[in-house]
């Protein structure tokens, strides 16, 4: 793991630093947030190139704070901006600011992909001044097929961390997520689930070790962060314990051909009667296939308003096509796949294929590291327990259908993930969940019709509430909800806590205020030091 760095003198980097013409407009607090920095970081850097500001470059400003934002609904001109964006080019760097932001009282932000639903990777409502610490240029990946094990840095995104892999075995891969653009260090600290997850688990069920710097700005590997504070830092949720520089992860074993197929029943094809089905057998085929339902209105015709309910069943197997149509002759007849909907493939082109690259895209496309998402959006999740009974899945229909641009994507769970104690790390969705379920409305002209979309998405919510899991209505913690609630002083967080992790939320606020008591990590969601 190659993660030494050269030492120079902190006057060397004085001297770099006052050789930059710092524009007399600039901020102060930047001023004395770079000055820190020369105090406490071991090694200089172009600090031009590493701090955005609107009084510096208000264009390069911009473009930065949204180069990985998703959600366009928290880059408004309203919403509460930073006062500086730092990307630290070493890990010497990401101690300094963290030294430097609690001695200045400056409250931190903590971005390495930017995919927070709620944007609290760079938007701090309540916290001023705020600043952004983005680790995008940390991206180094070290494979070692030889231990079965990688490292790699938080600002790498999972489409990078898959293509390092392919590039020294065709025969390894890892259990994370299905969007190549996800930022590694913020996807496993949330749990981070997968096409692979009914056969190995969780991204962060193969964590071995990790790296991460604590309130006082020392940098902590497993054994020294202790065995209570690695199980909270995989599936407790970022931005609460510390700043994730790097993973150590378990490589899987996968076989040289992986098949990957799309078959799509629309209402007028039997689909509500399939989907009832998919949810009966689901968690339970071979746990080598795992098929999601991916559910948006579509048009019948070309008349306008004439919309139906398209159900996209999207599969992945890991072995060839004719073992597949064993599997699913037995177990999934219903689907009707035939062997023409298959393509044999690698593990590397079958990732690309869910993540809805281009057929003629090469690996290399995932290097790219951009999101193929931007959208002003609304989301929730939920889990399920017990198959949703046709006049359910017939009223979900008409409220689809009320919306312009509703998306719904169901993953089955079971295999592993059953099997796996709910409190093995904080991620509890475990034994007796049939699926998990993503719910999202996006819309293209921002403010302008933000309430409509708002109160549509929070009324279907309210209609699936019987059919979902309870006491507590459960939630995907990497799905970031804050109608659920918030930290705010007379709140009790268990409202919240309880849906993300159920009864694995009292430990994470017992290590939490033992870890970081003064709660110098925080945000509208971060684990709280106590109750009350």
């Amino acid at each position: 793991m190659a993660f030494a760095v050269p030492t120079l003198n902190a006057m060397a980097f004085l001297v770099t630093l006052l050789s930059v013409s710092i524009p007399l407009s600039s901020s102060t607090l930047q001023q004395d947030f770079m000055q820190c920095l020369v105090e406490n970081s071991d090694i200089s850097f172009p600090v031009t190139a590493s701090f955005y500001s609107r009084d510096q470059n208000a264009t390069l400003f911009k473009e930065e704070l949204e180069s990985t934002a998703q959600n366009l609904r928290y880059l408004t001109p309203s919403n509460a901006k930073p006062v500086f964006i730092f990307e630290p080019m070493y890990e010497t760097h990401v101690q300094a600011a963290v030294v430097c932001a609690k001695k200045l009282e400056f409250h931190m932000r903590l971005r390495s992909g930017g995919h927070d639903y709620e944007g609290l990777s760079f938007v701090a409502e309540n916290e001023t001044p705020f600043v952004i610490v983005d680790l995008s240029r940390l991206r180094q990946i070290d494979v070692d097929v030889d231990s079965n094990s990688a490292w790699a840095h938080a600002g790498a995104t999972v489409g990078e961390v898959y293509y390092r892999i392919q590039e020294k075995s065709q025969t390894h891969g890892f259990p994370a997520g299905l969007c190549s653009s996800l930022g590694i260090g913020g996807h496993l600290v949330g749990g981070a689930y997968g096409s692979m997850m009914r056969k190995f688990g969780l991204g962060a069920d193969n964590v071995l070790d990790a790296r991460i710097i604590d309130a006082n700005g020392k940098i902590l590997d497993r054994a020294a962060m202790g065995e209570d504070v690695f199980w909270a830092i995989r599936g407790g949720g970022g931005g609460s314990f510390g700043v994730i520089l790097a993973w150590k992860i378990k490589l899987v074993s996968i076989p040289a051909t992986v098949t990957v197929f799309t078959v799509t029943k629309t209402l007028e094809q039997d689909g509500t009667k399939v989907l009832y089905k998919w949810q009966q057998v689901a968690d339970k085929l071979d746990e080598d296939l795992f098929i999601r339902v991916i559910i948006q209105t579509a048009s019948k015709t070309t008349k306008p308003g004439n919309r139906t309910i398209s159900t996209s069943y999207q599969g992945q197997f890991l072995g060839d096509s004719n073992r597949l149509m064993q599997v699913m002759q037995k177990s999934f007849p219903e689907l009707g796949l035939t062997k023409k909907d298959c393509t044999e493939t690698s593990w590397i082109k079958s990732v690309m294929y869910i993540a809805g690259f281009p057929k003629s895209a090469a690996p290399e496309a995932l290097l790219d590291g951009k999101s193929l998402f931007k959208s002003y959006f609304k989301a929730k999740s939920d889990f399920v327990e017990e198959p949703i009974p046709v006049e359910g899945l017939e009223g979900l229909w008409k409220k689809l259908l009320q919306e312009d641009s509703p998306l719904t994507i169901w993953n089955p769970y079971g295999g592993m993930m059953s099997r796996i104690p709910e409190s093995e790390i904080p991620f509890p969705h475990r034994k007796g969940t049939l699926f998990k379920i993503q719910w999202l409305s996006s819309w293209s002209d921002g403010k302008a019709s933000e309430e409509r979309h708002m109160d549509w998405m929070r009324e279907m919510y309210s209609y699936m509430e019987k059919y979902v899991s309870k006491n507590p209505r459960r939630a995907y913690v990497n799905y970031r909800d804050l109608d659920l609630g918030v930290n705010e002083e007379e709140s009790d967080a268990r409202e919240w806590g309880s849906k993300y992790f159920k009864g694995n939320f009292e430990r994470l606020i017992k290590i939490k205020g033992e870890f970081d008591p003064e709660n110098f990590f925080r945000h509208e969601q971060s684990i709280p030091t106590r109750i009350g």
